[in-house]
């Protein structure tokens, strides 16, 4: 039996999300802009909800195709506030356009996202070594610093906290904790 962190416990869905995509690193684009708005809706939220939500939030979001979602309009806001399969927090909802929209400007500036983003972690993942789930931070300067930056773009919903909770999932650093299967591994 694999030994894991702790945080997924029985549930599978948690359990396949924290062997195959929490802290493998992701150089992709549309998984990257999926991500940092999905990480955003979590605001309040457990992140178990918004799990069993990704698929609802993929087909009411374009397939997460910010081209299509910059395009969003009041028609588009009113489906999605009655779309019982996501989070219907107008803010939410709301920033995830206003999100395109900078995500395509970034991705103009540098040539992808993935360039952009991972220039916070100089390129490479942080690999952590985390005696337990106490030890994991909150937050750290790198997404003090990745905050800061993407709000001054005009994205929302990208805290602090929200940032290293990002860069977590996309594998930016590796917070597996001891014991582990996945310490340690990319």
């Amino acid at each position: 039996m694999k030994q894991r962190c702790p945080w997924p416990g029985d549930d599978p869905l948690y359990q396949a999300y924290h062997d195959d995509e929490w802290g493998v690193p992701s150089h992709d684009d549309g998984h990257l802009f999926e991500m940092l708005n999905l990480e955003g809706a979590q605001a309040g939220l457990s992140w178990i909800t918004i799990l069993r939500k990704r698929e609802n939030y993929r087909r009411a979001f374009a397939g997460w195709n910010a081209s299509k979602i910059a395009r969003f309009g009041q028609k588009d806001f009113k489906r999605l506030m009655a779309d019982a399969g996501i989070v219907r927090n107008r803010l939410k909802i709301r920033a995830t356009i206003e999100n395109a929209k900078a995500f395509l400007k970034v991705r103009e500036e540098f040539g992808s996202f993935d360039c952009y983003i991972w220039q916070f972690v100089g390129g490479r993942p942080l690999q952590n070594r985390r005696r337990g789930m106490r030890n994991v931070p909150a937050l750290t300067s790198e997404s003090d610093a990745m905050s800061r930056d993407l709000k001054k773009r005009g994205f929302r919903f990208v805290g602090s906290t929200i940032c290293y909770a990002y860069m977590q999932a996309v594998g930016m650093v590796n917070d597996h904790v001891d014991g582990c299967f996945r310490a340690g591994k990319r």
